[in-house]
């Protein structure tokens, strides 16, 4: 008698390739982002490559410039840098002459013609579909408009309303171009929780939260620390300090994860 069989659930994809945060970190801190086509490798040898990891090997490179995708800075039809690359599966050195790849890089002070890679995963395979990501971010970044970064919280205070459970949250961040940046969570009787970003001077009670995986989300969500600090709580009433933490853990809930394959996080100044 023949046995019936369930068939297999099929398995979820894991996703790979860099997030939206992954190609936001390293075009934020590029002055060059090329796409280019390699034209020699040459491998260095181990004395010449300090701080190697296992399993990875150091390139000299030799590179023609096929186009310009982004940039602060001038770059040549030629140029080379280092990259490190992981080793097959055989251990062998693969081979990227004629390979196609976008490079996020600051140009070298004092060498012409060398880039610098901005950190270990800054180099990509070039796809349509990578630079149909990329322009997009370029543009917001570029932008005369652009928001800044967030360095840190300087206050925050809750204050009750005169009914119960209406509240008003205010939050201001510090920035690096000290442009004011704060957050309004507002809490009525009978609905939802309200917030949203006011970008200036004016605090507007009718902001509304940055729409996800745009530069103002990246913003927020790459740079808030994951608690309010004690010291930027300026509330004294006990209840009112914990509805400013739980009302800044809630913009926190609503804006998600950075999510990150490729990069790190920068350290906490």
């Amino acid at each position: 008698m023949a046995v019936a069989q369930t068939p297999a659930a099929p398995v979820a994809a894991v996703p790979t390739g860099p997030t939206y945060a992954d190609l936001t970190s390293l075009a934020d801190a590029s002055d060059l982002v090329i796409r280019a086509q390699i034209r020699s490798q040459t491998l260095l040898k181990p004395d010449r490559a300090p701080g190697l990891a296992a399993g990875f090997a150091r390139l000299y490179i030799e590179a023609d410039t096929l186009a310009l995708i982004g940039g602060r800075a001038s770059l040549g039809s030629t140029f080379v840098y280092l990259v490190d690359v992981p080793l097959d599966a055989k251990g062998k050195v693969p081979k990227l002459k004629k390979r196609q790849f976008v490079l996020f890089a600051d140009s070298v002070p004092g060498r012409p013609g060398e880039v610098r890679l901005v950190a270990p995963g800054a180099q990509l395979d070039a796809t349509p579909e990578l630079e149909a990501r990329l322009r997009p971010i370029l543009t917001a970044l570029y932008a005369a408009d652009a928001p800044p970064r967030i360095t840190g919280i300087s206050d925050a205070l809750a204050v009750r309303g005169t009914l119960a459970g209406e509240s008003e949250t205010q939050v201001f961040l510090a920035t690096d171009t000290r442009a004011p940046v704060s957050l309004t969570i507002l809490r009525r009787p009978g609905q939802p929780p309200q917030w949203g970003v006011s970008w200036g001077e004016i605090i507007d009670s009718a902001a509304r939260p940055p729409a996800p995986e745009t530069l103002r989300w990246y913003r927020l969500a790459c740079a808030l620390p994951a608690q309010l600090p004690s010291n930027a709580n300026l509330a004294r009433d006990p209840a009112e300090r914990r509805l400013a933490a739980g009302d800044y853990a809630f913009v926190l809930a609503q804006l998600g994860p950075c999510e990150r394959r490729i990069t790190k996080a920068p350290a906490a100044s």
